[in-house]
């Protein structure tokens, strides 16, 4: 009896342990979403802010004046919606084409029987070795010779070569996993094998390509050394440029470029609201189906 009396205590004490080991968990998640999700807010604050009152003491405090003007100033005198519409249109033809590319050249490097096909792969795979900053001359002289400096085609031909390598690394570790008898059924039915990537293969990469597209988006959205070195026309000046030519030169009105950073922040935010559970994938999609 003594012995029944002593092991439910102790499956109490596990039990009382278990639980204040869940609440302090819980505690230190929330205090790190807090300390995470501050910044956003202290953005927004200041955003809604004149330099009156980020420079005189409250900068950590909510506005005495709430200047929504700002958005309306960063919008129409800044230019931030036409920064916005040239990020969103380079984002998107970089995430089509290099997605495309990705998965093409990873579908032939893996599935089909070529005697270079390893070789290919790693010179692929050494791409990610290369540092985006020692390309920045070179890139600079050989735009300059094909004039297609200040174009859009001037950065998204280098987003799209530095996505490669990335892409084709996680998609060829996803495609490995996928069994080579669901392509060979459907050559037995008649299937070729332009039919067997688009209608087989391709659902069952969409998952990688997701991936691929979020880290992809990520680079290109917030990249700043390129296109302030290959963009001089401000018509199309990517976002990240455009929010920095909002300072001036003898006095900068901090609010508005507070509202630009804010505007280029809510796609991102959005893209993470809607798509949580695939960003979450991302991180070891690559890992899993390596």
């Amino acid at each position: 009896m003594v012995l029944k009396l002593e092991n439910i205590a102790n499956k109490n004490n596990k039990r009382g342990m278990k639980k204040i080991g869940f609440y302090l968990l819980e505690a230190m998640l929330v205090i790190w979403a807090i300390i995470q999700l501050y910044p956003l807010f202290w953005l927004f604050l200041f955003s809604v802010k004149n330099n009156t009152e980020i420079f005189g003491g409250n900068i950590l405090g909510f506005p005495r004046i709430w200047q929504w003007s700002n958005y309306s100033e960063a919008l129409s005198s800044g230019n931030v919606g036409r920064y916005f519409i040239n990020s969103s249109i380079v984002t998107v033809l970089t995430i089509v084409i290099s997605s495309i590319l990705v998965a093409t050249s990873a579908y032939a490097i893996v599935r089909m029987k070529w005697k270079y096909s390893k070789l290919v792969l790693t010179i692929f795979l050494m791409g990610m070795m290369v540092p985006i900053h020692a390309t920045l001359l070179p890139l600079f002289i050989i735009l300059k010779n094909l004039n297609l400096l200040n174009t859009y085609a001037s950065l998204v031909i280098p987003y799209v070569a530095f996505a490669i390598p990335m892409g084709i690394f996680i998609l060829t570790g996803f495609l490995y996993t996928i069994p080579r008898e669901l392509e060979e059924s459907a050559f037995l039915d008649g299937c070729s094998i332009y039919k067997s990537f688009y209608y087989i293969i391709l659902p069952l990469i969409r998952p990688a390509l997701a991936t691929i597209a979020i880290f992809t988006y990520l680079s290109t959205w917030n990249e700043l050394m390129f296109a302030n070195t290959f963009i001089n026309d401000d018509a199309i000046k990517t976002l990240t440029v455009g929010i920095m030519s909002l300072s001036g030169q003898y006095q900068t009105e901090w609010g508005p470029i507070g509202a630009g950073l804010v505007i280029a922040t809510i796609p991102t935010i959005l893209i993470y609201v809607l798509l949580s559970e695939q960003v979450q994938k991302s991180l070891v999609v690559g890992a899993v189906k390596g």
